[in-house]
């Protein structure tokens, strides 16, 4: 039998797709960061019907998203990377012309309509083409880790121990207000009576919080807020990489599995008070030792970081016959 040679990552044409939510941007540009493929990227502007029923194909689905995705459905790229359902509907639509698609997160339809699904352990997804990892996929290894340091070497002369702050928002599964801060607050005052804070929000941060956030540690010695671009640009790179430990808000699986892709120990806050998926990757986490609650106490002195991107690489890699970088 006639083998295939691997295809080389420097040659691969490799599109990523999403709606533009800076968690499926986010997880799309990681994996092909981790195969080594310099991706093109596009941003979905999906039209009605079909954003509604996506990723189920109505009639006339080839024209869900407009002249730009038509047109790469006229060249389709060899391998198409998707997260999130506006995606999983326009990788759908690519593995008819030729591509190799990859889906990532679960599509809510039968996998076998993709090559690849990769879906997080929490979901309870199965199939012979589903890839699992335990939390999400992200960019933080060694190598990002440093580059992060070097872009940021204002953090270094801090006084140790850094204590990096990561404040989410409310979600289905968790409300964080005001009145969330300020336990959380206490539990921080009482422990980082030395040493430096920093804290960064998001974008679900509410107003609130954020108020709250710079009446109570504007003035405290040592301490770098980052609560939007008026502030500067986003340190939340940095703060990963110079943490001595790391403080996270329990209702983002994304903000907590980048957390734990450091070598630093991570403690969440009240992890118990989560339900649905997110508590069950929480319990798994804590199975491992990986995470403690924020309220048990000093963390561990260290570590052992959670690299799922990179085994899930490999995988794909040797699924699809590309060639290892």
């Amino acid at each position: 039998m006639e083998q295939t040679s691997p295809v080389p990552a420097d040659s691969l044409d490799l599109c990523t797709l999403t709606d533009g939510h800076a968690g499926n941007v986010r997880q799309a540009q990681s994996l092909a960061r981790a195969l080594g493929v310099a991706a093109r990227a596009m941003v979905l502007a999906p039209r009605a019907p079909w954003r509604w029923s996506a990723p189920r194909m109505l009639p006339g689905a080839t024209h869900a998203f407009g002249t730009t995705f038509h047109a790469l459905q006229m060249q389709p790229p060899a391998v198409a990377i998707g997260c999130g359902r506006q995606a999983a509907l326009a990788t759908r639509l690519l593995r008819t012309r030729g591509s190799r698609t990859i889906q990532i997160l679960d599509p809510r339809l039968d996998p076998a309509h993709w090559d690849l699904v990769i879906a997080p352990e929490h979901d309870g997804l199965r199939g012979a083409n589903v890839l699992t990892l335990l939390g999400s996929l992200n960019p933080v290894d060694d190598a990002w880790l440093a580059d992060a340091r070097a872009a940021f070497p204002a953090f270094a002369p801090l006084p140790s121990p850094r204590t990096a702050v990561l404040l989410g928002g409310d979600s289905a599964h968790y409300r964080f207000d005001a009145a969330a801060f300020g336990r959380l607050a206490v539990l921080l005052d009482d422990a980082s009576t030395a040493g430096s804070l920093l804290v960064t929000t998001s974008r679900r941060t509410p107003r609130e919080v954020v108020d709250a956030l710079r009446t109570r540690w504007s003035e405290r010695a040592s301490t770098v807020l980052w609560c939007g671009p008026a502030d500067g640009v986003n340190p939340y790179a940095g703060l990963l990489a110079w943490a001595d430990r790391i403080v996270c808000t329990p209702e983002s699986v994304n903000m907590v599995s980048e957390a734990c892709g450091t070598r630093a120990p991570v403690q969440v806050f009240e992890p118990d008070r989560v339900s649905g998926r997110p508590r069950r990757f929480l319990d798994a986490l804590r199975q491992r030792g990986r995470i403690v609650d924020l309220a048990a106490g000093p963390p561990p002195l260290d570590g052992e970081p959670l690299r799922e991107t990179a085994r899930i690489a490999a995988d794909v890699r040797s699924r699809l016959g590309l060639a290892p970088v």
